[in-house]
């Protein structure tokens, strides 16, 4: 079929951080992409803070949509195929959000499953790959997406097995890392996240070429362009690539790298989060370089159109059930597994982590003098046990869990209403010694009402700590692993 006369359709995905659109005359394994454009919605913000879509993200994804449709219209498009992934599953109100989808731009969204997703994401990510000479027997595909991480391997053209991680860029930074730019202890908390929970992984070894797609990967890719001058024609990163990147972003804010680097701001906020998975997967797997693919989901969903007809889904649908799933320690294509079991591991790092957490709150009620380090360092151990505590959720008692989980936060909140406090008064200082004597009664002022707000705080925090019960705090998290869990927990 030549490229002239193949159908134009376009298709349209809905993700968690990104509304994304490709319109293109499609063939079963070619595409000539007319137009290719994306808008950040970040839907997966709210679902993550309240676990539904808010009016306010429904409204803007609206408003993408309509202007997508106008455009696919604009190149004529025999189709618009729409298509909803991790975000909009996780969402409690995502029917009342689908109805009023279809209602105000007329566009049916088929909310597919992440096997289905996986399917068409390589398909996407790796036509280009498959038309060049000698392509590889075994390729790997890293679908980085704002609320879930995917990894593929094939062979032949053929998915032989996949794991899904329920971690995003937009996940992960809306978790761990809320400065800006994040501090030294968030990111050494989140990169202790990753660690742990890429254990849940049995994979040693994926294969010598990984092609990582989604906007995480092409934004970190453009950035290096930019930073580092690597070629416009260069599609591939190295591990050290990767790392200088991750260390650029963790010095400047999201604004000084949007605007430095020609980054969307919003992007900008969560590609550091973004890089620390992809530094952690590569890690994890040993990899010197990975491959970036500008394309997924959305030309994986043109070309099934164009592979198999109207019943493009269905076929899709049989095809991902014959693909092995990572949900134990039984996958084809699985190379060993980790040195010690998932839920052993869990049970040791939670005693270590509740063990340092109640440590810290002895400190700080002990604390005699006017030093503020103590505070700091509990602020920390609570976030390091947070993370544990996320990553090995999947092996523990809910019950248990939620009332752990609930005691740690307690502190951390109250912990961080003091840091904060201390830090603001730590720059005010600074400041009387530098403004000008006419603005010193004032600087004093609000210092002077900032001690005793920390007092306050400071007060709060004693009274919870005075009721917390250590012992029976680290029983509960190292009691908290299911006996019999799975030694490496459902991803």
């Amino acid at each position: 079929m030549k490229e002239q006369t193949a159908p134009v359709w376009a298709a349209i995905d809905i993700g968690s951080n990104t509304v994304h659109i490709v319109v293109a005359h499609s063939m079963p394994d070619k595409l000539d992409i007319l137009a290719d454009e994306v808008d950040m919605t970040r839907i997966g913000e709210s679902v993550n803070a309240t676990g539904e879509i808010s009016q306010q993200k429904q409204n803007e994804t609206i408003k993408v949509l309509c202007k997508y449709k106008k455009l696919a219209e604009e190149h004529h498009a025999g189709q618009i195929l729409v298509v909803g992934t991790e975000a909009i599953r996780k969402a409690s109100n995502k029917d009342d959000f689908l109805a009023a989808v279809e209602r105000e731009t007329g566009l049916h969204v088929q909310l597919i499953n992440g096997d289905i997703e996986a399917v068409l994401t390589f398909y996407g990510a790796t036509y280009e790959l498959y038309q060049e000479q000698n392509p590889p027997s075994r390729v790997g595909v890293m679908d980085l997406g704002g609320g879930s991480t995917e990894l593929i391997i094939a062979r032949s053209k053929r998915i032989t097995w996949r794991t899904s991680f329920s971690i995003g860029s937009g996940w992960l930074h809306d978790r761990y890392l809320s400065a800006n730019p994040p501090s030294h202890d968030e990111l050494s908390v989140a990169q202790q996240f990753l660690r742990t929970y890429l254990k849940k992984s049995n994979v040693k070894r994926l294969p010598r070429v990984l092609v990582a797609t989604g906007g995480t990967a092409n934004s970190l890719l453009y950035l290096a362009q930019q930073a580092f001058q690597l070629p416009e024609q260069e599609h591939q990163l190295t591990y050290d690539g990767v790392m200088r990147a991750e260390g650029l972003m963790s010095a400047l804010s999201a604004e000084s790298i949007a605007r430095r680097y020609h980054q969307p701001v919003g992007r900008a906020r969560i590609l550091l989060a973004g890089t620390l998975i992809i530094a952690a997967v590569m890690s994890k797997f040993h990899l010197q370089t990975i491959r970036v693919s500008p394309h997924g989901i959305r030309e994986g969903v043109l070309l099934a159109r164009a592979r198999f007809g109207e019943g493009w889904l269905k076929q899709v649908q049989q095809i991902s059930q014959q693909t092995d799933v990572d949900t134990s320690s039984h996958g084809k294509e699985l190379e060993g597994t980790p040195e010690e079991p998932f839920a052993q591991s869990g049970r040791h790092e939670l005693k270590d982590r509740a063990e340092k957490f109640v440590q810290e709150c002895d400190k700080v009620l002990h604390n005699e003098t006017e030093d503020i380090e103590p505070v700091h360092k509990l602020r920390v151990a609570s976030r390091r046990l947070r993370a544990a505590l996320d990553a090995y959720q999947s092996c523990c008692d809910p019950k248990l869990f939620k009332q752990v989980y609930k005691q740690v936060k307690d502190a951390a909140d109250s912990a961080g209403a003091v840091r904060d406090t201390d830090v603001m008064l730590q720059g005010l200082q600074k400041q009387l010694e530098q403004v000008p004597t006419a603005e010193v009664a004032g600087v004093q002022w609000l210092v002077d009402h900032l001690m005793l707000y920390r007092e306050e705080r400071q007060q709060v925090l004693d009274d919870f700590l005075n009721a917390l019960d250590g012992g029976t705090l680290k029983h509960q998290a190292e009691a908290s692993i299911k006996k019999g869990a799975a030694s490496n927990g459902k991803s």
